[in-house]
């Protein structure tokens, strides 16, 4: 295997002579030239991470490097990031920049710089959530936890069963006697009358009892009763609740501002919407006032929201303002064009390419192919208007439509078949 832990620079990692018994294998590293790089090394490695949703990455301009069984880290360039005399270097999952480093049983912290942010002083060191890199769970020679940040500081001793951070800088949930507290920095208990505390903002705390969900202060007075089977914090004073299976939202007084009858129900916050599934092929758009602004199938780019609405596309920023088709889908050849109940296509400049033969069109996809519609079957063009593949492919089961040459998205969606 050869892989390119940094794209800006001709250095490639071989994993080779692998022995599948024993799981043994050399690495080198060799430059464009199939030069033998770092050679004062008995191994050089790639250093791998992933997050729950299986994206995988490398630790960019980072190597770990192994000499008399010993770990450091350098960068593509060979410079030394890090000693080797550590008996252990691996990442942390989800978390990019930071890797964990052990040496005489004792655990700590490394930034991608080579300074240690949490002191090798630890039996282990473990992320509080999915890529939140800012504080950890510390774990000393006892079992017992605590929490620490990045510059050393430890925010709650390591005293209790388990931590968690629930996204505030005040309160923090500890396991004492087998039960979960809702504690502040000095480990003083706040609240235990509930099974769990699983979010807090400002002074709200979404509380679990049994298997139902509510709403407290910090003070424990009780703003929402555990009658949810789901709550989550969307934003300002507003959670997505679930209730006899459907969602909608509820402020921190209880009332109900969308109705709780979607599938599913989602805020988008990096674009300040909010996504409801009404039924299996219709999604519903709302904007941060809770009003409905589209209703329709939708794909989320980075810059704009494609929708299908009425069996047309049509394009929108965030703020749920229609775009020009040319002025979105700057690469594109061609554009969808109707007349008279007709589809057909057109150029930039606005000039007919395809005539206006089709019941129903969709634009071009990245790979240049567009599809079309003739007496309920699908057929696709090319970037320059060539008919490719005949229209003659049901689709009626498919939520999304979108060809490569003869090649159609499958029902699942999830690959291309003939």
């Amino acid at each position: 295997m050869v892989t390119i832990p940094n794209p800006q620079k001709a250095v490639f990692v071989c994993v080779y002579d692998v022995n599948e018994q024993t799981g043994e294998y050399k690495t080198k590293a060799i430059n464009e030239k199939g030069e033998q790089l770092f050679t004062n090394y008995d191994r050089v490695e790639i250093i791998e991470n992933f997050d729950s949703k299986q994206n995988i990455w490398y630790e960019e301009n980072l190597l770990r490097v192994v000499k008399n069984n010993k770990y450091g880290l350098i960068d593509c360039d060979g410079n030394e990031i890090l000693k080797c005399e550590y008996d252990e270097i691996k990442t942390l999952k989800s978390v990019a920049g930071n890797l964990i480093v052990k040496k005489d049983n004792k655990v700590g912290i490394v930034n991608n710089l080579g300074q240690i942010i949490v002191p090798l002083q630890y039996k282990d060191v473990q992320i509080l959530k999915e890529g939140y890199k800012d504080e950890y769970k510390i774990i000393d020679e006892n079992d017992k936890a605590g929490i620490i940040s990045t510059s050393g500081t430890v925010i709650v001793e390591p005293a209790y069963q388990d931590i968690k951070n629930i996204s505030s800088a005040d309160v923090f949930v500890a396991m004492i006697d087998g039960k979960w507290n809702l504690i502040d920095k000095k480990g003083e208990i706040l609240n235990n009358q509930y099974d769990d505390y699983t979010y807090s903002k400002g002074n709200y705390i979404i509380v679990k009892s049994g298997d139902k969900y509510g709403v407290i202060t910090n003070t424990g007075e009780v703003k929402i009763q555990p009658t949810y089977e789901e709550l989550n914090y969307a934003f300002s004073v507003y959670y997505i609740a679930k209730l006899n299976g459907k969602y909608g939202i509820i402020n921190t007084d209880n009332t109900v501002l969308i109705p709780l009858e979607y599938l599913s129900m989602t805020y988008l916050e990096d674009k300040d919407i909010i996504i409801a599934d009404r039924t299996e092929t219709e999604t519903v758009l709302f904007d941060s006032n809770l009003t409905q602004q589209l209703a329709g199938i939708f794909v989320y780019e980075d810059d704009y929201i494609k929708a299908r609405i009425a069996g047309e596309d049509k394009y929108y920023t965030y703020k749920f303002e229609e775009k020009d088709t040319k002025d979105v889908l700057t690469k594109n050849t061609l554009f969808v064009s109707e007349k008279d109940g007709k589809y057909g296509f057109v150029d930039s400049q606005g000039n007919v390419v395809v005539d206006y033969a089709y019941d129903e069109a969709l634009e071009q996809n990245i790979y240049g192919f567009a599809a079309v519609k003739l007496n309920g079957l699908w057929g696709s063009i090319d970037k320059g208007g060539k008919l490719v593949l005949q229209p003659q492919v049901n689709l009626d089961n498919s939520i999304y439509i979108d060809f490569i040459r003869e090649w159609h998205l499958a029902d699942e969606g999830i690959y291309y078949t003939k």
